[in-house]
Order: C-alpha cells, then structure tokens, then sequence
C-alpha cells in the first residue's frame, strides 16, 4: 500500500475536524476516489484485506488446495480495486503509473489463482511470490522518489516487508498445501500489520495538518 503523498490536499473544502468525513463538494467520479483514496480509514480496510486470509489461513492450515487458491485469488483481487483507487491519491500523473501497474498486477494474478484453483502448489507460489515482490519494489520506489511523503519510513517498511516475502515465497518452494498455506498465512498476517500502522500513521498525519494546516503549506 502506498500512501497519498501530502495530508493538506485531501480536501477542498474547509478543513475538518481530525478524525471527521470531508465535507466539500462531491465532484466528478475523479474526485471521489481522490477523496477516498486520501482516507486513512480506506488504507486500514485495504490492511484489513490483507490480514483476514492471513489469519483465515493459520488458524485453518489444513483446507485443501482449492480452498487456499481462491481465497489467495479473492486477496489479490479486492487488494488491486484498493491499490486502484490509492492511486488517485497522488496528484502527479508521474507517481500514479507504479500504483496502477502495482493494480493491474493483483487483479490479473487474482485471476489467474481464480481461473484454474485446481492448480500446483508451485503455481500459486510463484503467482504470490511474484506478486509480492514487484509490488514490493513498485512500493519502495514510490516511498524514495514521492516528495512529501509523510511517514516515509513506515511506508518503506511495508515496501522492504513485501520484497522480503516475495523473495521468501519465491527461494522457499512449499512441498506440501499445509506448508504453503503457513507460510502464505504468515506473510499476509506480517503485511496485513505493517499497513495498519501505516494508516495509524497517515491518520496522524491528517490531525496534524487539521490542526495546523499553515505549517504544512508554508505559510
């Protein structure tokens, strides 16, 4: 998950109170997603995406490999519509391009795990390694070339946390539909948490621009 890149442009009406909905006009099905994209609270429903299967998946290690597939696939699916709609968080057309690449590839890897479930083992673990791993770099770039990111060291948290899964569930094969859904469960459950404090962080973020906004534009 990436987070918008400046807390004072989340709105363009009167500030409101920290915590509160935006109350200027709706505007066109642009704005909207801006708006939506620049909430925290959509970035802790997009975390929570994210650590539901992963807790589904260690408390229930033994589902067959049907199971675990499309429950991957509904992952990878619902996580590229969050990663969409995060990339109209970004006012530069320039920052959009490695969040929406970063969409496109959740929504057509979720495909894939939906398409055919029955799959091998070795299948879905290159699909979720793969997965993990670009996003996990399209992340770190983001973090490192986006200007005003707040919170820009949680966000490269995130990023190292989903290379570093990638590249696990990539080296580390599963030979088995137990061991996989583990290490699946494990990783989801370890990124499901970094991207809650990173909405707690943007949260923060936002109270602090509400409650000084002058200071964040400089004047």
């Amino acid at each position: 998950m990436t987070a918008p890149r400046d807390p004072t442009q989340q709105y363009d009406g009167p500030r409101p109170v920290a915590g509160e909905a935006a109350t200027g006009p709706a505007g066109g099905p642009a704005d909207v997603l801006t708006r939506l994209g620049r909430s925290w609270t959509w970035i802790l429903v997009s975390a929570l995406v994210t650590l539901v299967p992963g807790v589904l998946l260690l408390v229930w290690p033994d589902g067959t490999l049907h199971v675990v597939a499309v429950l991957i696939g509904l992952y990878l699916l619902t996580t590229g519509a969050f990663r969409f709609v995060s990339v109209f968080a970004h006012k530069e057309h320039g920052e959009r391009l490695p969040g929406l690449f970063a969409a496109v590839l959740f929504v057509l890897a979720g495909v894939l795990c939906l398409r055919n479930p029955l799959q091998t083992i070795a299948a879905l673990s290159l699909i979720v390694g793969a997965v993990w791993l670009v996003s996990g770099l399209l992340t770190l770039y983001t973090a490192i070339t986006a200007k005003d990111l707040p919170h820009r060291g949680v966000v490269l948290t995130v990023a190292l946390l989903g290379i570093v899964a990638g590249i696990v569930v990539l080296a580390l094969p599963s030979e088995s539909a137990r061991a996989l859904t583990r290490l699946l469960g494990l990783w989801l459950v370890l990124l499901g948490l970094a991207e809650t404090a990173l909405a707690f962080a943007w949260r923060a973020a936002l109270n602090q621009a509400a409650e000084d906004p002058a200071s964040r534009l400089g004047a």
